[in-house]
């Protein structure tokens, strides 16, 4: 019996799987996009939705090793770039919105994080402003007496992550790709020049796979004997009731692990990293109320109106992690076809992942430089042969 066949197959239904499978699909690619459960319902359905174009946190609690700032630069400019042209690509609303955003110091380390990186962004060709604490208050008067400083950037802003995803593959589909929803995948072996994936509801044949699992890229990868130093975290969401129009920018906190934004339907999202407990067998986590009170007495301790408000639901949510905290992209080496993409801030980076996953496959040049972001970094070594067995005599 002939198994069917692919140019492509995507593992991973997320944000970034959706957007390398629509780029790839409108390039002229035969695609296969199998994820384990519901596409978008795992780390692409549970985050904030931010578009972190000059704000981020160097570290969010427990995080060990801090985020390299200037390395992320470029690619946040690249990927800002890009946001702009998502909803006429895909033919639809994404609740895109550049409403701008403040990235906060407190201490005066953290101050002098934030006048550093804006070296960096003026030389990515971002437009920053940096903003003593009163200055800050006075753009912002909603701001704590503990903010010392700010940077501001009209390009932040925010978009629904709950449509966008579903966008994504919506437009992969009327460019011909195939979408295998509860379809985990069980194995991946080579077959002649290419892969055959064996899933739950597919077996597919592909010149090129594309492991774009988010928290399960690492669990996906060794099935094809590929050992990648990569783990998953969950993090922690919380909404508040809805309020009239209230904060109208994105407030990011550049040392700790905070975000603050009013969306569109009225409610408050407070998130940023606070750790919930550890991901169960199944890679589902329980919300942890240590973090609960920290992540909420942050955000009142530097927007004290936030203390007035009754928090309405929180939820955790996976992601993958990287043990230098950046993202990986890139062709596996020794796995000629094996493609891998993720980490850190995939919703932001999700449209230029999506175009630059496509480049790779196709062995053209990537939009951005990517060299030192590749999974060569993060291979574990291959484990040595047993010995053979000699009987006793």
């Amino acid at each position: 019996m002939s198994v069917p066949t692919a140019d492509v197959v995507v593992i991973g239904a997320g944000v970034v799987g959706a957007a390398a499978a629509f780029h790839l699909a409108r390039a002229g690619h035969d695609v296969v996009v199998l994820d384990r459960g519901a596409p978008g319902r795992e780390g692409s359905g549970t985050t904030a939705g931010n578009l972190h174009v000059q704000a981020v946190h160097t570290r969010r609690p427990g995080q060990e090793v801090a985020l390299d700032s200037a390395r992320f630069l470029p690619l946040q400019r690249a990927a800002s770039d890009r946001w702009e042209t998502v909803e006429a690509e895909l033919e639809t609303s994404v609740e895109l919105r550049r409403s701008g955003g403040f990235t906060i110091a407190e201490t005066p380390g953290q101050r002098a994080e934030l006048i550093a990186k804006r070296a960096w962004e003026e030389r990515a060709g971002l437009p920053t402003e940096v903003l003593d604490g009163d200055a800050a208050r006075e753009a912002l008067p909603l701001l704590g007496p503990t903010v010392t400083a700010a940077t501001w950037c009209p390009l932040d802003g925010y978009a629904n992550p709950l449509l966008v995803t579903p966008a994504y593959l919506a437009g992969a589909a009327r460019y011909g790709a195939r979408v295998y929803p509860f379809s985990p995948v069980r194995a991946l072996e080579r077959s002649g020049s290419g892969w055959r994936v064996v899933a739950e509801r597919a077996v597919v044949e592909a010149a090129a796979v594309v492991d774009v699992a988010g928290p399960w890229l690492g669990e996906i990868a060794a099935l094809a004997g590929i050992r990648l130093r990569m783990s998953p975290v969950a993090i922690q969401m919380h909404v508040t009731v809805r309020l009239p129009e209230t904060l109208r920018h994105l407030v990011q906190h550049i040392g700790e692990g905070l975000s603050v934004k009013q969306v569109s339907a009225g409610n408050l999202l407070i998130g940023g990293g606070w750790p919930a407990l550890a991901l169960d067998r199944e890679g589902r986590s329980r919300v942890s109320l240590d973090s609960v009170l920290g992540n909420i007495a942050q955000a009142a301790r530097v927007l004290p109106f936030v203390r007035k408000l009754r928090l309405l639901r929180t939820w955790a949510g996976p992601l993958a992690a990287t043990p230098d905290e950046m993202p990986v992209i890139g062709e596996v080496p020794g796995a000629p076809g094996f493609f891998v993409g993720g980490g850190t801030y995939a919703f932001t980076f999700a449209p230029l992942w999506g175009e630059t996953l496509r480049c790779l496959v196709e062995g053209a040049p990537a939009p951005v430089d990517v060299h030192d972001l590749g999974p060569d970094r993060l291979l574990e070594p291959a484990e040595p042969a047993a010995p053979p067995y000699e009987e006793a005599r």
